[in-house]
């Protein structure tokens, strides 16, 4: 029997999605493969994604094994339980788009269309008060969740994400992935070798004349796209027409006050900006529209808006939303940046790269690498990257705001087809339809929607079935659950200085 594996994997490029490709596939792989990774200490790392979902927490305890008190406090990590919207319908408005369920579902309905006909009549709070995540973020409280909650308790699965360096992060990755087996391999790459007859990637080559050669190679040289793009010509997706903002500035600064369990976007007259607190420091970032302001201008309002001292000068970035034509080509598969790039404002650059690096262990080859593999890869992944598009696309769109030219332009302009019927049915009486696997599902559409103004005009006609009483019974008693979770909740900054503090 022919032995068909890929016995020779090569990842290029280091930072966050490098590292955690490089671990998953050592970790899963390892014994009958050698994993090396290529990055050189010259090029740096864009190192934006310092917020997450979810996601992250399955990732890293069910693929990777790794201990949530040791990563948080090895990162100088904080937790996340959503994220803080400032400005973004109107000028003073606030809302926190929270992770994990709203309510519960009665019947064969969703908790928010009963509470949708007591909001319209004025018997019922925000919405928020019915989310465990989204209530006790404000409150800066948080806790991981309770093992002896009772059955049904909010308390049993809280839903929440990381805030973290990312640059330790890579750090810990790394470390995790040579114990486990992974090599590393320091130098810069200067040419890329294919096979004559189909353009497979036979080698990299380096600086210093170093050749590596590989079966398998995974794309991680984010922007540039060494392999994907700039080898094999994969093609680039431009999203600009929806997705506006095409630079940022990034700065840290002195952390001030206390470690809030969420992040915070607040826009701003060209684009928003970000604030990621961390346990040693807190990350900030304004992501903008070069055709909207200047980037002294964008320095200054960044620098401007920060709670405590600057710890630098503004690094700049500039980026093309969008995504590559194909994520996978011939036997280069690209993870994170180098496969698309959406800004930070939900926090999925993270995730994506996860979800990439899930998929291709999913799909791992042989060989002989079966078109099919890839064509479903390629398939998933642009169907992922477009949801989480039009999720953003939300964002912009749905605004009143008319004071500055960048805001009216976002306001009236063309949006994707699936955003449009999305908005027009939840207008109409609340409804909302998950298309297919998105990966924001109905609690986050509907909270970012309320929280931006798009109020439904009515309700599910199934809710007016259930007697008045019953109904203001049962959103109250979801209320009062949810109250009672928040209350049981300790402080953010005391459960971590319990559980995963980081050295100083």
């Amino acid at each position: 029997m022919n032995d068909n594996r890929v016995r020779n994997i090569v990842v290029v490029g280091g930072g966050s999605a490098g590292w955690m490709a490089a671990a998953a596939l050592v970790t899963y792989l390892g014994k009958g493969a050698t994993v090396r990774l290529v990055e050189s200490e010259e090029i740096g790392t864009v190192g934006v994604g310092e917020s997450t979902v979810p996601y992250m927490k399955t990732f890293n305890s069910q693929v990777l094994g790794i201990p949530e008190a040791d990563f948080v406090a090895r990162t100088q990590g904080t937790f996340k339980l959503g994220i803080q919207f400032n400005d973004w319908a109107r000028i003073g408005d606030s809302y926190v788009h929270g992770f994990g369920a709203i309510g519960r579902s009665l019947g064969p309905l969703p908790f928010h269309q009963y509470w949708l006909k007591l909001f319209l009549a004025g018997r019922a709070p925000d919405i928020g008060a019915f989310s465990l995540p989204t209530a006790a973020a404000p409150l800066n409280r948080f806790m991981a969740g309770a093992a002896d909650a009772p059955p049904g308790s909010p308390l049993a699965d809280i839903a929440y994400g990381y805030q973290f360096d990312a640059g330790l992060y890579a750090r810990y990755l790394r470390e995790l992935a040579e114990r486990r087996g992974a090599k590393r391999i320091e130098g810069r790459i200067v040419d890329v070798v294919q096979r004559g007859d189909d353009g497979f990637i036979e080698a990299v080559v380096l600086e210093s004349g170093q050749r590596i050669e590989g079966e398998l190679f995974v794309d991680c040289s984010g922007f540039r796209g060494l392999l994907i793009e700039k080898t094999l010509k994969a093609g680039y997706e431009d999203w600009s027409r929806w997705l506006p903002c095409d630079r940022a500035m990034v700065v840290a600064c002195e952390s001030a006050g206390p470690l809030t369990p969420y992040t915070r976007v607040t826009a701003r007259a060209a684009g928003w900006q970000w604030r990621i607190p961390l346990q040693h420091r807190t990350g900030n970032g304004y992501v903008y529209s070069s055709r909207h302001v200047g980037d002294d201008e964008a320095a200054a309002t960044l620098l401007g808006n920060l709670d405590g001292k600057a710890l630098g000068e503004p690094r700049p970035l500039r980026f093309t939303p969008g995504r590559r034509r194909k994520f996978w080509d011939r036997n280069v598969v690209a993870v994170g940046l180098a496969g698309g790039f959406m800004e930070p404002l939900e926090s999925t650059a993270i995730y994506l790269a996860q979800s990439g690096i899930q998929r291709l262990l999913g799909l791992f080859p042989a060989r002989d690498f079966d078109p099919l593999l890839a064509e479903r890869f390629n398939r998933e992944s642009a169907f992922e990257h477009e949801r989480v598009r039009d999720f953003l696309v939300l964002h912009y769109h749905a605004t009143e705001r008319d004071d500055t030219p960048f805001w009216n332009h976002c306001r009236a302009m063309a949006i994707p087809e699936p955003v449009r019927e999305t908005l027009e049915l939840f207008r109409a009486d609340g409804r909302y339809f998950r298309y297919g696997d998105d990966f924001f599902a109905l609690p986050s559409w509907v909270q970012v929607m309320l929280g931006q103004r798009i109020v439904p005009r009515g309700y599910h006609p199934i809710v007016d079935e259930v007697p008045e009483a019953d109904l203001l019974a049962f959103v109250e008693r979801v209320r009062r659950t949810i109250a009672a979770g928040v209350e049981a909740m300790p402080s953010h900054q005391a459960y971590i200085e319990a559980n995963c503090k980081a050295q100083a």
